[in-house]
């Protein structure tokens, strides 16, 4: 979200005024494990860290800034697909990170979008949303405008309905055997009860999405979400993410499941009344509790590994474990890093 890009600045000048230790380029020995055991990786019983780089962090590609990175998409072909929130979606290499590709984005009238999720199609169909309004898009490999998704007016950006700025569509997921998409707001809407966002569906149908059912899902106090992924069993991985000026950021990771949750499609105000059951979610990790592997911090942070976490992506599996890769959005900030988390999650 463009707007933690205030709040980073902010923070700059206290973080040179106090001369923090964990202040400088993060950049030292990015692809470094500092060991196997489970002091240096565990994060939580649930959750190891395997290793982060920040190879990627202020450089360009083809003329494109390589960052302002908002999600993450295994493509068809194995490689990884990167959609920035300044209209640029990439093409990275799956072991190196390095982008090997990058195609502009634009929306119906060619003007740039706040492109925030992403998820590859079993066709090749990139879904992808923008906050500005906010809107389900669908493009081609080459970044051509296929189409559009319908989109509640209750989830619109007011005046035309209640959401609030910057505070829409951040994660989208599709969930096993792809009948089932899935977006979630980052913040409530005006008139639900606060921390309260609404997770959106729609429901593929003779090859085109349309509007299904929406749940519940109560954030922890003062965070939003910004990504959320579905694992191989229907359930949802939840990013949890927020930030505090000469703080900085916390970012926790859930395992929710929708499946019990009551459809709130219907429901104008969430408020915590009786009868709308939330979507249940359990934590797995807060990742201040992770061990900072040399990782440094260019503004105060509780854990230098920490920055403007937003992109999530299940890799694979390993030994039981899904393989997550986080990335942070560095909003092209000075104070803030483009940085790679490689985690190992048990569900």
């Amino acid at each position: 979200m463009r707007l933690r890009t205030v709040l980073a600045t902010f923070t700059a000048g206290l973080a040179a005024a106090t001369s923090l230790a964990a202040a400088g380029p993060a950049n030292a020995n990015p692809q470094q494990n500092h060991g196997n055991s489970a002091a240096n990786t565990a994060c939580s019983p649930s959750v190891s860290l395997d290793r982060f780089s920040d190879a990627l962090d202020k450089t360009t590609y083809d003329g494109t800034f390589v960052g302002n990175f908002s999600a993450l998409a295994v493509d068809r072909d194995g490689s990884l697909a990167a959609v920035s929130d300044r209209s640029s979606l990439f093409r990275l290499d799956p072991r190196t990170l390095r982008p090997t590709g990058v195609v502009p984005l634009a929306d119906e009238n060619g003007a740039a979008l706040d492109s925030e999720g992403l998820v590859v199609d079993r066709d090749g169909t990139r879904l992808i949303t923008s906050e500005t309004e906010p809107s389900v898009r669908r493009y081609g490999p080459t970044g051509a405008l296929l189409g559009r998704l319908p989109v509640p007016d209750a989830l619109r950006v007011a005046p035309a309905g209640r959401a609030v700025p910057n505070g829409t569509f951040e994660g989208l997921t599709l969930l096993p055997g792809g009948r089932t998409l899935l977006a979630s707001m980052e913040y409530a809407l005006s008139g639900d009860a606060a921390g309260t966002v609404r997770f959106q569906t729609w429901t593929r149908r003779g090859g085109e999405f349309t509007l299904g059912a929406q749940y519940a899902y109560r954030a922890d106090a003062g965070l939003g979400v910004p990504e959320v992924r579905a694992t191989p069993d229907g359930r949802l991985l939840v990013l949890e993410r927020g930030f505090t000026a000469g703080v900085g950021n916390t970012v926790r990771l859930y395992l929710a499941d929708p499946r019990r949750a009551t459809d709130t499609s219907g429901v104008e105000n969430l408020t915590g009344q009786d009868g709308v059951r939330p979507i249940g979610k359990t934590l797995l990790a807060d990742l201040v509790t992770c061990p900072s592997q040399g990782a440094t911090a260019k503004q105060p942070q509780p854990n230098p590994l920490l920055d403007n976490i937003e992109g999530m992506v299940i890799t694979g599996r390993s030994k039981g474990a899904l393989k997550v890769l986080l990335v942070s959005d560095d909003n092209q900030n000075a104070v803030q890093t483009t940085r790679f988390l490689h985690l190992r999650v048990r569900v």
